[in-house]
């Protein structure tokens, strides 16, 4: 396989079935099941759940709450602004949350908050790249591409953790 190869395999998780991809530089997406990216498998995709287990193991220690970090070879197609916005994301520390508002500032361009939601929503590797961190002014949850059920769900696994609480 080439460099431009898109690997894949589905990951069964406590958030429903997630679809995995990477290519030879990192991984690409992260899909939950029923939402955008998780349809049909793209023509030219290969199955390969070998190439993926790097990415695989990180989650199910991630899911277990074994894991707070992340250290994987990340490869995400966006726009300049919405990379930065991404990079941005994996500055929020583990069990901790800020809101939009916030995120724009981070990026440089305080009264960016839609754009900057508008980035946090296109972003390809939710959990990894914590987009489900980042919540409204007024503490609410809003918007997330894997439902608000399952940012409810990592919200609460990280908040568990960060107590040294896992079976809570």
């Amino acid at each position: 396989m080439n460099d431009t190869t898109i690997r894949y395999v589905d990951l069964p998780s406590p958030c429903g079935v997630l679809r995995l991809s990477a290519d030879a530089h990192g991984l690409r997406g992260i899909h939950f099941e029923g939402r955008r990216g998780h349809g049909p498998v793209p023509a030219g995709w290969v199955h390969d759940p070998e190439a993926l287990a790097f990415a695989r193991e990180a989650l199910e220690e991630y899911f277990a709450g074994t894991r707070t970090a992340f250290e994987l070879p990340l490869n995400p197609r966006g726009t300049p602004f919405q990379l930065a916005v991404w990079r941005e994301l994996l500055q929020i520390p583990y069990g901790e949350t800020i809101s939009y508002g916030e995120l724009a500032r981070r990026v440089g361009d305080p009264g960016a908050a839609r754009a900057v939601g508008a980035a946090n929503g296109a972003n390809p590797l939710p959990i990894v790249v914590p987009c489900h961190r980042v919540i409204g002014a007024n503490g609410n949850l809003t918007g997330f591409g894997g439902g608000l059920p399952n940012k409810h769900w990592l919200l609460a696994l990280e908040a568990r953790v960060a107590r040294g609480d896992l079976f809570g």
